[in-house]
């Protein structure tokens, strides 16, 4: 054993009282010089640990405390005692850490109150690497993590040299949201970090998003491993958003994210100019269909560096898979593929299919049943409509709102002019997505009926009502509905405008974009620029102002 590396791990020691510590006491005070203490693997007491802590005062040079997995059949209330009888060791010895390592404890919350402390004194003012994997510490431990650790970054930021950490792990702790966004607050002033591992802590899109927000402020970060989240649609766009300015990737793990194939174009488009550098790329289970993993391919085309391609266990089909390997050989880098064995595609799926945000932590099953039960309850309300004699519904019917959506499924125009400019002012209150995209449309097929001024106000009034004060889920379905109307993916009910119509569509969209949030306009001209639709050959100059119109709303 060098003398520098006092290694106890993997012993299975049961360390209960303190003579049962006396042998690791006897070496940490034999020896002159211990730089890396490696304690895991062993189950720990608290007067064990008071006796190991006392021994730690003695070794101020020690720079790697290497204790995962250090308490196994312990109850989880001797966990803070037993911490702190640690740390006070290395506290009291004025050391400085480049490493701590106490994941795999699963300590829950209450074990954060033992190493807080630690972390948020001067031997952690030099760490650099922090692995916290598997500790079970939920919100409440991960905030109480991202309080210490900004509390050291203060600390050590006032003595003139600020905590520069580069690696941070904290998978399998169930931090959601609140916790992710609270160590994104951390990550933004640090700003050094080189690996962030969180995999598999049920955070979706808004910690996502609050997580991207703080990647952008750390341009050196290398390993990006968010495996088994949940991003849908609007996390992977606020990823995508900042992938481009993260030049020096080399690892991006967004396996089991639920990315989808909206999500992977728009990840692809991300990666595609940039990340020379880039060594693996894992999309694995994300429900991906063959538009995305042909974007995909042809934004690693010219990776030279990428050692490693997941795309198993997406939505391709048999033929899928063949395709996707004769387009990775056509690019010289189907020897990058890993296994597609576990591939849950149907060869009859729908290839272009985008998916839209969902409730997140509900049942597949329960989301089909409530959709049956929406459709049941649309007939129904259709049938009461022609036929109830309840005096309410009719009344409905003949209001502004019932002759709004009377217009919605006949187009007729005599019903539009029987309408004032504010009595869609109570219709967008109460209005689906898909009765704003309708609206869109439905006034587009009038073109000529009606003056273009009465409809863009209209328009103006009802997307800037609806979008203005919602959250982002409401723009991201809104684009999902609107995408296959303009055959930009396949519509399966083959709803398409003929071509005067279209024009005017477009027209009417160019000038309503302004009210659509940032990256709900870069993926509408992400779809435009990349996809062709037969829909809009014969509005060309129409669609060249739109893509023009949403290219200066992105600068």
């Amino acid at each position: 054993m060098e003398d520098n590396v006092l290694d106890f791990s993997g012993k299975q020691l049961k360390l209960n009282e303190e003579s049962d510590a006396e042998e690791i006491v006897t070496a940490l005070l034999s020896s002159r010089s211990v730089e890396a203490f490696r304690l895991s693997g062993n189950t720990l007491g608290i007067p064990a640990a008071a006796a190991i802590g006392k021994a730690l005062e003695s070794h101020p040079e020690l720079k790697r405390a290497l204790w995962s997995d250090l308490f196994t059949g312990r109850l989880k209330t001797e966990l803070p005692a037993a911490f702190r009888a640690l740390g006070s060791g290395l506290i009291t010895a004025g050391a400085h850490l480049v490493e701590l390592d106490i994941g795999d404890n699963a300590s829950g919350p209450i074990g954060a109150d033992g190493f807080v402390e630690l972390l948020q004194s001067e031997p952690c003012f030099t760490l650099q690497e922090l692995r916290l994997n598997n500790m079970g510490l939920g919100i409440i431990g991960g905030k109480k993590v991202a309080s210490a650790l900004l509390n050291c970054y203060e600390k050590s930021r006032a003595r003139g040299r600020p905590l520069a950490l580069k690696v941070f792990q904290a998978g399998r702790n169930r931090l959601e949201n609140e916790g992710a966004t609270a160590l994104a607050e951390v990550f933004k002033q640090i700003k050094t970090l080189e690996e962030v591992h969180m995999y598999q802590n049920g955070i979706n899109a808004p910690g996502i998003r609050a997580l991207a927000g703080a990647f952008a402020e750390n341009l050196k970060l290398k390993v990006v491993n968010l495996k088994d989240n949940t991003f849908t649609v609007q996390g992977s766009m606020a990823m995508a958003k900042v992938i481009p300015i993260l030049k020096e990737l080399e690892v991006i793990n967004f396996g089991e994210c639920l990315v989808r194939t909206q999500g992977a174009i728009v990840i692809a488009e991300a990666i595609a100019d940039f990340h020379n550098s880039l060594k693996e790329l894992d999309l694995s289970y994300n429900e991906i269909k063959m538009a995305g993993a042909e974007a995909i391919v042809q934004a690693i085309k010219n990776k030279n560096n990428l050692k490693k391609l997941d795309m198993n266990g997406n939505n391709l089909g048999d033929g899928g898979c063949e395709k996707l390997k004769i387009l990775l050989q056509e690019v010289d880098k189907l020897k990058v593929l890993d296994s597609l064995s576990d591939d849950e595609g149907e060869e009859d799926e729908d290839e272009d299919y985008v998916e839209g945000e969902e409730e997140l932590g509900e049942e597949e099953e329960e989301e089909e049943e409530e959709d049956e039960e929406d459709e049941y309850q649309y007939e129904e309300s259709e049938d009461q409509e022609e036929h109830a004699a309840n005096g309410v519904v009719h009344e409905a019917a003949d209001g502004p709102e019932g002759k709004i959506q009377q217009f919605l499924k006949t187009n007729s125009v005599n019903l539009l002019k029987s309408l004032q400019e504010e009595d869609f002012s109570t219709f967008v209150q109460n209005s689906s997505e898909e009765n704003l995209i309708d609206l869109l449309f439905e006034l587009g097929r009038c073109h000529g009926q009606m003056s273009q001024q009465q409809a863009l106000n209209i328009l103006d009034q009802c997307y800037h009502r609806k979008l203005g004060a919602a959250d982002a889920s409401v723009a991201a379905e809104l684009l999902n509905l609107l995408l296959p109307r303009l055959g930009l993916i396949k519509d399966e009910k083959k709803m398409q405008p003929d071509d005067r119509q279209m024009a005017s569509i477009l027209c009417y969209l160019k000038h309503i974009t302004r009210h659509f949030p940032s990256d709900t306009r870069k993926t509408l001209l992400f779809f435009l620029e990349q996809r062709e639709s037969a829909a809009l050959r014969s509005a060309e100059a129409e669609k060249n102002d739109l893509i023009a119109a949403l290219q200066d709303l992105s600068i």
